[in-house]
């Protein structure tokens, strides 16, 4: 029986283990090793040395990133399992490209990705100055989003963030609704601030808010401006008609970015009336600064269930 055992102290194993300690049954399971953490630091054990260690440079790799300020995000740590890019090699050969986190949130966790397809979703977003992004409920598309607006906005890459979405009505007219207009369109924006609120304390988004550097409005809110050098996010763009989509884009100015998210599995617009969403997405193929990337359910973060609800649901054959 061969054994190592690595320096790591009661947090870092806690960490490194991961929830139900996922993070630990995939390298006794990909190594075909043992795993003892009843002692100081983590034991590694096993009949071969050779086994012993590749656990050993795959358990380093998930401490470096770690330490580092990263998230052992379940993509990341398949992929170091998993073993090479091209599928060559040996389990723990090959380690992922691991971006620093987008920020800080008000917490002090790291906000970055959490699977490949938010990763990619991440990219597309630096590549792009207009990115259309459909996907599934959870995926973090909304989320995602907000922290890179939030990013560009501390690093001075923009002056302002806008945060926009189209007041759908669930059977109601806004107009019946009680309250002034902020009371009325505020269950609408509730999503976005809620993001927000994870990013920065509440004295910041307040001091940013009043110093006009971020607005949340609805759609119908942005006729007739130019939004220069701002990062503009349209939430729930599903719910967009045409012509309202084609308003909101030539609304965008020099210097600014513009991320669209959408659903269209969950379009709320009267049956007769086309989404602007899957009409951009499909008139807008192949323009050069404009970028498209499709989430799927493999990119769920939400509760474990929310994946199994979803797909439920799609095999159901809704909607139709």
């Amino acid at each position: 029986m061969f054994s190592f055992n690595l320096p790591a102290t009661d947090d870092e194993k806690i960490q490194l283990a991961g929830e139900g300690e996922k993070n630990f049954i995939g390298v006794e399971r990909t190594y075909k090793v043992k795993l003892l953490t009843r002692n100081p630091g983590i034991t590694i054990q096993a009949h071969e040395e050779a086994k012993v260690k590749s656990a050993h440079e795959a358990l380093e790799r998930m401490r470096d990133a770690m330490r580092t300020g990263h998230q052992l995000t379940d993509f990341y740590v398949s992929e170091i399992l998993a073993g090479s890019s091209v599928g060559e090699g040996k389990p723990g050969d090959f380690t992922p490209h691991l971006e620093k986190p987008i920020l800080m949130d008000r917490f002090g966790k790291p906000v970055q990705p959490k699977t490949r397809g938010q990763a990619r979703f991440i990219s597309v977003i630096k590549q792009h100055d207009i990115v259309l992004a459909a996907g599934p409920a959870g995926t973090g598309k909304t989320f995602l989003a907000v922290a890179m607006a939030v990013q560009a906005l501390e690093k001075k890459l923009v002056e302002r963030i806008i945060l926009v979405r189209p007041a759908v009505e669930s059977g109601e007219s806004l107009g019946f609704l009680p309250g002034a207009i902020g009371e009325k369109i505020g269950p609408y924006m509730r999503p976005l601030y809620d993001s927000l609120s994870i990013m920065m304390s509440g004295e910041r988004l307040k001091e940013y808010e009043d110093g006009n550097a971020i607005e949340i409005a609805p759609l119908a809110y942005m006729r007739g401006r130019t939004l220069g050098k701002c990062f503009i996010i349209l939430d729930e763009a599903q719910n967009t008609s045409i012509s309202q989509m084609k308003m909101f884009l030539t609304r965008i100015g020099i210097g600014s970015k513009a991320v669209l998210t959408g659903d269209e599995s969950q379009v709320d617009l009267d049956k007769f009336e086309k989404s602007g969403f899957a009409h951009a997405r499909k008139i807008l193929s192949g323009i050069e600064g404009i970028g498209q990337i499709e989430l799927t359910v493999e990119d769920v973060v939400r509760h474990r269930l929310v994946r199994d609800i979803i797909k439920a649901y799609e095999k159901s054959g809704f909607p139709a």
